[in-house]
């Protein structure tokens, strides 16, 4: 079963050939660290989180770079503003970042280089590409690159020069030769932070940053770049004429790009001011919540940002959670049926496992779990399923899990035999109080019981519970 990917530089699904054999460099574009992290960075991390973990899987050995732009035009406001120094303002949010990214399930990259760290990097790609004549100086210690001396300019996002002039989307600067052009050096400004470069003083410009980032920690070629979709043009555009204008190759063999997170039609962004910080939304919703919420999506596709679309992933995590465990106790506790669910196993297995491969669709990867969940449900309702078998489907739970991160952590869904042990306990005890006709008492357990998930019923072979 081969792995496929949708390739937005050539617009076509593709079977994934890496460069190396058996291993992935991937390299995905980070945050600007001047703020908390909103949902649209959240979903762009649990895509990518997602993707990694699932190249893993499959045996890739992978190197996974991401990048923090701690030196921008915005952090130096804020930080004027604040009366702090720029670096000592992103370094607060990258820790900040770190925080909400771990109470996401997203794991570590292999690297996080600063664009502070990597200036003796930057600066001698700027040399390279001002010394092949793609680039040009100017009066004020700004570096320019030259667009136009460009062929094919505007292939990923598949936009002419002309309908990029005619948008409105270039800055005017008398400085430029051409209004297309670009900063890949930005001459100091008073005020700002700056650094020594053979053009005077001054800062990169936001492209250079990752063009300079990938080739000196992963080489002059990748297998894998990503992003969100807002930065195809102008972001990913620029970087690839940057780095190819001095290696005279591709950057990356495949280019994927996570859609937007909407709010009423418009991209989350700090700039519209309609943004939703995650530490505030992981007051009310878990982060194993939320990344079901945006894995139940394609990770190409837009997705509109609602509380009530929280609630409902909520609630449809729930059943997987509820289901795992009456598995796990099922598994200590249930009879021992001639069963065979060989075949169960390796269906869905196996559909999972298609629907990962096939440009990492996670929303049909996941449907796999929800109709596990109610075969199994109905076989442990019968006593159809044996105690041993529902231990292999548990096994391949948990190795979904590795992937998805939707469920809490093996250790913590597994129940050593506590839980039963308390609930025996506490369902004698109520069945005792409604016999001296302490029905108050009884019935707060159960009221109890139900604000911690958990109800009780009455069945054939008396009182059950079960999480809700």
């Amino acid at each position: 079963m081969s792995l496929t990917i949708y390739n937005n530089l050539t617009k076509k699904k593709e079977e994934f050939i890496p460069i190396e054999h058996g291993k992935v460099k991937i390299y995905v574009c980070g945050v600007t660290v001047y703020d908390d992290i909103h949902m649209g960075h959240a979903r762009s991390m649990i895509v990518f989180d997602t993707l990694v973990r699932h190249l893993r899987h499959l045996g890739y050995d992978v190197t996974h770079v991401t990048n923090f732009t701690d030196v921008d035009d915005k952090i130096i406001d804020k930080a004027n503003k604040e009366g702090v120094d720029p670096l000592e303002l992103s370094a607060g949010y990258i820790d900040r970042y770190f925080e909400d990214a771990d109470r996401l399930g997203v794991k570590r990259a292999d690297m996080y280089p600063k664009a502070s760290e990597s200036m003796d990097a930057i600066i001698e790609m700027i040399g390279e590409i001002v010394a092949n004549g793609s680039a040009y100086p100017t009066k004020d210690g700004s570096v320019y690159f030259e667009v136009r001396k460009v062929k094919d300019y505007g292939k990923l996002s598949n936009q002419k020069l002309e309908s990029m002039e005619s948008s409105g989307r270039v800055a005017l600067d008398e400085q430029k030769k051409d209004p297309m052009d670009f900063a890949v050096w930005k001459g100091a400004k008073p005020g700002e932070c700056s650094w020594d470069s053979p053009w005077g003083k001054g800062r990169p410009g936001w492209h250079i940053e990752c063009s300079a980032m990938i080739r000196s920690l992963l080489g002059d070629k990748i297998d894998i770049h990503g992003g969100g979709s807002d930065l195809i043009f102008p972001h990913h555009e620029n970087e690839i004429i940057q780095t190819e204008s001095v290696t005279h190759g591709m950057l990356a063999n495949y280019w994927m790009h996570n859609g937007m997170l909407q709010v009423k039609d418009e991209k989350m962004s700090k700039s519209l001011n309609n943004f939703f910080r995650v530490r505030d939304v992981l007051e009310k919703f878990d982060g194993s919540t939320t990344r079901f919420y945006f894995l139940n999506t394609h990770y190409s596709s837009p997705l509109t940002y609602g509380e009530e679309m929280l609630v409902e992933a909520r609630s449809a995590l729930k059943r997987l959670r509820n289901n795992y465990a009456e598995l796990s106790s099922y598994s200590k506790n249930g009879p021992d049926p001639d069963d065979d669910v060989c075949d169960i196993i390796e269906g869905t297995r196996y559909r999972f496992f298609e629907a990962m491969n096939d440009d990492f669709n996670t929303s049909a990867a996941m449907e796999e779990l929800f109709q596990l969940a109610h075969s199994t449900n109905k076989m442990m309702a019968d006593k159809s399923l044996s105690k041993k078998s529902a231990g292999k489907i548990l096994k391949m739970i948990d190795e979904f899990n590795t992937i998805l991160g939707i469920l809490p952590e093996e250790d913590d869904m597994k129940d050593d035999g506590t839980t039963d042990a308390v609930m025996e306990v506490l369902i004698e005890l109520r069945k005792e109080l409604r016999a001296r006709k302490q029905y108050d008492l009884a019935d707060m357990i159960r009221e109890k019981l139900a604000v911690a998930g958990i109800t009780l019923e009455d069945t054939a072979d008396g009182m059950k519970w079960k999480r809700i």
